[in-house]
């Protein structure tokens, strides 16, 4: 059971965060474009209405919405 009732449309903006982030490491000559998905996504995660609710007051949603987001990708980088 998961602790925290992260709505559908914010794990998928984490997990777009997270690939347009690794899409930032790709050496190429411009990268306007995944800066500006970048910033739209931060600003779509931050202002969230579940961070309004009880669940989403402890700092600790945050982490665990990262951690579910990235899928075990953090467990291969390691």
């Amino acid at each position: 059971m998961d602790r925290y009732p992260f709505p559908d449309d914010l794990i998928r903006a984490q997990q777009e965060w997270h690939d347009t982030y690794r899409a930032l490491a790709v050496p190429r000559p411009r990268h306007a474009t995944e800066l500006r998905r970048l910033l739209l996504l931060s600003v779509r995660i931050e202002w969230h209405p579940f961070w309004l609710t009880p669940a989403g007051w402890s700092p600790a949603a945050r982490v665990e919405l990262r951690r579910l987001a990235a899928g075990g990708r953090q467990a291969e980088a390691a």
